[in-house]
């Protein structure tokens, strides 16, 4: 039986396929999006924002992202919005379904990103997109969070392509700058390994995990909401950097664990200073940087890249710390809970 763990081995090749796959060209498609509205919920929510601000910088768009039900229920489209792509790995999530085929009727152009191409989701839209990760098993997904990251920044630089926004030796440097931090990969999961082993009672005996973001990490500290959630089982919360220092912080006390996500960035200061100043309010404050580190409370990735780019590896410690945390606790994940959750609740088809 897979684990999240083998899913994890299997980032690096899942990357190096779908980017080596990547061929710019010209798509008169591309050049009529202006508006993009992204329709995801859960982990491929989280995705998106990750990788939002990319692909608006890329393509110089505007990209508006909505959780499926809520906005088929509560939403007002704008007259803007022109273009609708859904997120859902599995292409069964059934409130995405539903709010695109809503918009679809209302004659906007929509697009589905899915691993599985015969997927109900990706029968409602005009274009497909195959998420390039096949189906993964296990449902505390983490290939599939990478590969749709990976998958959006390479949307933007094919929307800005089209719009002669980026010049083929653009797209060149861009691929190599990816190419280069896929690479560091097996040396991400190894360091992580070695920065948990040496922490490990911290993550067996905490209570409550809060990390920080700022940024496109945002989308990050988001994901390692919902993994912890899904598998350390208690209280986890990724909170974006100022929006801690309006209430957040005052709940913090010595049974909490905090990490602050960390790229280059005329924020990182910010951060630090908050890190600073928290380090004696809670039981244990860590950094999670792009940056090579030698403070023993700092896992330093060592890995050169850009603010922009940083969420496709700083996902990956927090990924592997659900993991372990989960097993540091004994909890086994192979054993399925809520077994009927789905079926009842209907949240997938």
């Amino acid at each position: 039986m897979a684990t999240m763990m083998d899913y994890i081995q299997e980032e690096q090749e899942t990357l190096v396929e779908i980017l080596q796959g990547f061929v710019p060209k010209k798509e008169e498609r591309r050049l009529a999006i202006e508006h993009l509205m992204i329709l995801a919920t859960g982990s491929s929510a989280n995705a998106c924002l990750a990788a939002k601000y990319a692909l608006e910088k890329l393509a110089q768009i505007t990209v508006t992202i909505e959780e499926p039900y809520h906005f088929n229920h509560y939403g007002h489209l704008s007259k803007e919005i022109e273009t609708v792509l859904a997120v859902s790995q599995s292409g069964k999530s059934a409130s995405t379904i539903d709010a695109v085929a809503h918009l679809s009727e209302q004659g906007l152009y929509t697009i589905g990103l899915s691993s599985d191409l015969e997927s109900p989701l990706v029968q409602k839209v005009n274009e497909r997109i195959d998420l390039g990760t096949g189906i993964e098993t296990v449902g505390f997904v983490t290939k599939g969070y990478v590969a749709t990251v990976l998958q959006l920044y390479l949307l933007g630089v094919s929307i800005g392509y089209s719009k002669g926004l980026l010049s083929d030796g653009q797209v060149s440097i861009i691929k190599s700058q990816l190419e280069k931090m896929i690479e560091a990969v097996p040396q991400v999961i190894d360091k992580t390994i070695a920065f948990f082993e040496k922490n490990v009672s911290t993550f067996k005996l905490a209570n409550r995990f809060v990390t920080i973001g700022y940024g496109p990490n945002w989308g990050t500290a988001k994901e390692f909401e919902t993994k912890f959630t899904e598998t350390v089982r208690v209280p986890s919360q990724g909170v974006e950097l100022e929006a801690y220092m309006h209430g957040p912080y005052l709940e913090a006390n010595h049974e909490h664990v905090l990490f602050f996500i960390e790229a280059p960035s005329s924020n990182q200061t910010r951060s630090q200073l908050l890190c600073d100043y928290m380090t004696s309010h809670v039981g244990k404050a860590y950094t999670i940087t792009v940056a090579a580190a030698a403070d023993s409370d700092t896992l330093g990735l060592d890995v050169a890249c850009e603010e922009l780019f940083s969420p496709l590896l700083l996902v990956i410690p927090f990924q592997i710390f659900s993991y372990l945390g989960a097993a540091a606790k004994g909890i086994d994940l192979s054993k399925r809970i809520f077994d009927d959750f789905d079926q009842v609740l209907k949240s997938k088809i």
